[in-house]
């Protein structure tokens, strides 16, 4: 297991036909020799699983990254639930550069990013 700093950016949309590196996330998760989410690794580093969500114009979000039931979410404030960001299929997706992340923003939008960058976390 490693943590990794995983870099999204907007993927190509109607709104967005080249896509927009400047509206995304990055955010911190253990990963094993796959690319997957350890879940069981998360549960002895979730303090370090952080999250931060940017955008043009907006200050940035900062929350952690919290395995809830079956799925993955982005919370921003663990005492409120209408802030949580839930990630698609999180568990099931290889986590490398190229590949894509769904995710239902605040707005309940569901958007598509391309993961940029993956890297070890110093």
């Amino acid at each position: 297991m490693r943590l990794s700093r995983i870099h999204l950016e907007l993927a190509r949309s109607k709104e967005h036909p080249d896509g927009d590196p400047h509206f995304g996330y990055e955010f911190v998760a253990p990963l094993d020799a796959n690319g997957l989410l350890d879940a069981k690794a998360w549960q002895e580093v979730k303090g370090a699983c952080m999250v931060r969500h940017f955008a043009p114009g907006q200050d940035d979000e900062n929350g952690r990254l919290i395995h809830r039931g079956k799925g993955w979410i982005f919370d921003y404030d663990n005492h409120d639930t209408d802030d949580d960001e839930p990630v698609f299929k999180l568990d099931k997706h290889t986590i490398k550069q190229g590949e894509y992340l769904s995710i239902t923003e605040h707005d309940g939008i569901t958007r598509t990013f391309k993961i940029a960058t993956v890297r070890p976390l110093a």
